[in-house]
């Protein structure tokens, strides 16, 4: 059938083409032929919408010759009639026996009452009594504005739109009894089936009798046998219209309601001048109780019309009736009649904008996908940039619900720059709204809105006073950390989140944790151990227990991660299995696997257990009993310079200062090496002359570095003795790279309790020291050192020293150790 239907299409596109004529439509499929016309689905050529065509050809049908007076007639009507019930006239192309009047999109009322078959019987009762009504208001306006009978009142003259509404045509026999070239009067009966929907006066005096009557006499009969056909439409035309004309009986109301019974027969009086008037049955379908007035697709229709003058009261009970009955509308009256009045509202905000928006996606998920953005996306995209706060509140809300069909460009160009306006709102709502509804337009940012503009926002929403907003802001760059850049991942992540753990809000802190736990993939091992542990680890001191159980579960993660990745790396980067120490000391052995420990007691005995194991393999058992002094041999003993501070050093295998209590040696005389009962403890200014040179030599070696490995970072003395333990003990306090404060000389000076007067921590013990024992039953003779002999130099602390206190601090060290060369050689030289 529709193969026939564009062939017909085609061939009359053909001939009015071979005429000349220029349309201003091009024709698609052909609806329906009903009496004087062809309808066709046509295409408007100007911008693409689609229309409807009526054709008239009198060419090919010569039947139709006869009827080119009713077919100009109802192009002359229709062009001067205009109502929003009538037929909706464009354009038209007329020659001496073709006419193409085009309209807007419409097809039969016919093949709609059947669709509407299925239907349940209040749905289908509704929808014809809207239809009636609107048919009944065209009439009214033909009868009493025009002054006119319309005189062909049937189904085939209806049409719907695309929106579900009923538009009058068959204006073939539409005539003035004043005017002249009235066609009704003479022509009445060319119309098919005109004599069996005629009324009784007609059938009995002709159609010129109606000049004599009220114009809307034959359009009231014709109304009531109207509404018989449309709620009864399998049934034949009531008795009434067949001689002796009776009253209609209850027997055979059918399907027409109860409450409409009465006046379809006030219709269907045989007598003209008692006959109800198509105004008439408005005015009572319109009252309060009315069977008009309590349809529901007529109040909706008049309220959505009437809905900038209603008051806020009747607006609410619009919305209201809209919300209930959202689901039992006709699809193409909720989105061609409804939806579009609701946007049109929509536009002027209000109180009513947060209630309107929503039923404006409800009537909208029946529309097509490819209308959706016009009908819907554009008009609320406009209205993200209206300052009316219960607008945008209604925006943000249903976004999920319209989200999903933005595309990029609109969400960049149209929606961000209205929206970012919401982060800096004075009412919170607004801002915990416009937070929240990122998560769903982020895949749709561009780099640019996503990586930098975006994050300028988030960071000043977590320093809002509202704690709901910072937690949510959290939760939010928790969502987008895996779709950041690489670089912004590294900047960003860690900071936020850190700042979000130390929040005064639990749940913000605790958003913080699970951020952290949710961006895992997003952080490098090395990040993940150097950053992310550390900024957390405190948690697991929280005062609160959601926060520790929280964070205990973040660390358990991380430490997976690590080991995962620590499986994967080499044992060692070292080249070689052992490491030497400096001087010759020993070498370290590299703990393996097997020395791995799991308490803090085993890794401080495993600890000490590398050092004596390792510089007992480098020692032999007579070496440990001797001095240094002895092990070196007598040319390396060192004579000390009068201005370098004496400081007991440490035995060997130690690694710290000195004990307390321990008891150190005084410089005296050189005691020979082969001495068995020889003292252990460090000898110190026992050396003879001759170890000059060599010291001179080790200073003129030490001198001629040209560039020093510690730069000018470096202001340790290395001839200077004092400064060497205690460098390890304030490198853990000062930093590296820093000088010592003045040493605290240790003597055996104590006294009952076990205090040591010179312990620089105070510390108390127990049990007093034990005096140190000699391998030799004689006592070697010790010369008590006074604290307040000893020399020490006020050396400045680097923490406190700028770079250029440094650099001459350097320059000092390096005069001194000139001078004291010049005075050694010139020592020498007098000497020889």
């Amino acid at each position: 059938m529709d193969y026939l239907r564009t062939l017909g299409s085609a061939a009359v596109s053909s001939l009015v083409q071979k005429s000349g004529l220029n349309l201003p439509f091009s024709l698609g499929s052909k609806v329906a032929y009903e009496g004087v016309w062809n309808l066709y689905e046509g295409t408007k050529r100007e911008d693409g919408s689609h229309v409807s065509v009526f054709e008239f050809d009198a060419t090919t049908e010569t039947s139709k010759k006869n009827l080119l007076p009713l077919a100009k007639n109802a192009l002359r009507k229709l062009r001067t009639t205009r109502h929003p019930d009538v037929l909706k006239f464009m354009d038209v192309v007329e020659t001496d026996t073709t006419i193409h009047i085009m309209t807007e999109r419409v097809r039969p009322l016919g093949p709609a009452l059947l669709s509407r078959s299925s239907s349940s019987q209040q749905e289908r009762e509704d929808w014809l009594l809207w239809g009636l009504h609107r048919v009944s208001v065209a009439l009214a306006f033909v009868n009493d504005s025009c002054a006119s009978t319309h005189g062909n009142i049937r189904i085939g003259s209806i049409f719907i739109t695309p929106s579900g509404e009923w538009k009058l045509g068959g204006f073939e026999v539409l005539s003035n009894p004043k005017d002249p070239a009235a066609v009704l009067y003479t022509m009445g009966g060319s119309l098919p089936d005109s004599s069996s929907l005629s009324p009784p006066e007609v059938k009995k005096g002709g159609w010129s009798v109606l000049k004599e009557h009220d114009v809307a006499a034959a359009d009231a009969y014709a109304l009531g046998l109207l509404l018989h056909a449309l709620f009864n439409p399998n049934q034949p035309l009531p008795a009434t219209v067949h001689p002796p004309h009776p009253p209609p009986q209850p027997s055979s109301r059918g399907s027409i309601p109860a409450s409409l019974f009465p006046h379809f027969k006030k219709l269907l009086n045989p007598n003209p001048k008692a006959r109800m008037t198509p105004k008439h049955f408005l005015d009572i379908g319109m009252t309060e109780t009315g069977f008009f007035a309590t349809n529901r697709l007529v109040k909706v229709c008049l309220g959505l019309d009437n809905f900038a003058l209603s008051s806020e009261a009747e607006k609410s009970t619009l919305l209201r009736t809209l919300k209930e009955s959202a689901s039992s509308f006709p699809t193409e009256f909720a989105s061609f009649r409804v939806l579009p009045s609701l946007v049109s509202a929509l536009e002027y905000g209000g109180a009513s904008a947060a209630t309107i928006l929503p039923l404006v996606l409800k009537f909208g998920e029946n529309v097509a996908s490819e209308e959706y953005p016009k009908v819907i996306l554009t008009p609320l995209v406009k209205l993200f940039a209206s300052p009316d706060r219960g607008t945008r509140m209604a925006l943000l809300d249903h976004l999920p619900e319209y989200a999903e069909r933005l595309d990029k460009k609109m969400v960049n160009d149209q929606i961000w720059p209205n929206l970012q306006t919401g982060f800096s709102d004075t009412v919170a709502v607004i801002r915990e709204a416009t937070v929240k509804s990122i998560s769903l337009l982020a895949p749709k940012f561009s780099d640019r809105i996503l990586n930098n503009d975006l994050l300028r926002f988030l960071a000043r929403m977590q320093t809002d006073v509202e704690a709901s907003i910072r937690t949510n802001t959290c939760i939010l760059i928790g969502r987008l950390g895996p779709s950041l850049g690489y670089n912004t991942k590294r900047k960003v992540l860690v900071p936020a989140f850190s700042r979000a753990l130390k929040d005064t809000f639990v749940h913000a802190r605790v958003a913080g944790l699970m951020a952290l736990m949710a961006t895992i993939d997003c952080y490098e091992p090395d990040d993940l151990a150097s950053k992310v542990i550390p900024s957390m680890s405190f948690t697991m001191l929280d005062k609160e227990k959601l926060v520790r159980d929280q964070a205990f579960k973040a660390m358990e993660l991380f430490v997976k991660k690590l080991e995962t990745h620590a499986s994967t790396l080499p044992e060692t980067v070292a080249p070689q299995e052992t490491l030497e120490m400096p001087g010759g000391l020993g070498s370290v052995a590299i703990p393996t696997q097997a020395t791995i420990v799991n308490s803090a007691a085993g890794a401080a005995g495993a600890l000490a257990g590398w050092a004596i194991t390792s510089l007992g393999k480098k020692l032999a058992a007579s070496d440990l009993q001797s001095t240094i002094a002895e092990a070196n041999g007598p040319a390396t003993a060192i004579e000390r310079s009068s201005s370098v501070p004496f400081t007991a050093g440490p035995s060997a295998g130690s690694n710290g200062p000195q004990p307390n209590g321990q008891t150190l040696t005084p410089p005296g005389p050189e005691r020979s090496s082969s001495a068995p009962n020889q003292s252990k403890g460090l000898k110190l200014g026992g050396a003879k002359a001759h170890a000059d040179d060599s010291f001179i030599a080790e200073l003129e070696k030490d001198s001629s570095h040209d560039s020093n490995p510690w730069a000018a970072e470096d202001l340790m003395d290395v001839n200077a003795d004092q400064d060497d333990w205690i460098t390890v003990y304030s490198s853990h306090r000062l930093g590296a790279f820093e000088s010592a404060p003045a040493p605290v000389i240790n003597l055996e000076i104590t006294n009952d309790l076990g205090f040591d007067v010179q312990d620089p921590w105070e510390h108390q013990d127990p049990v007093p020291p034990k005096p140190r024992s000699f391998s030799s039953s004689t006592p070697p003779s010790v010369k008590p050192l006074s604290v307040t002999t000893m020399s020490v130099p006020n050396t400045p602390l680097a923490a406190t020293m700028s770079k250029e206190d440094r650099a001459a601090e350097m320059a000092r060290r390096k005069e001194e150790r000139r001078q004291r060369i010049a005075m050694l050689k010139e020592k020498k030289q007098s000497k020889t």
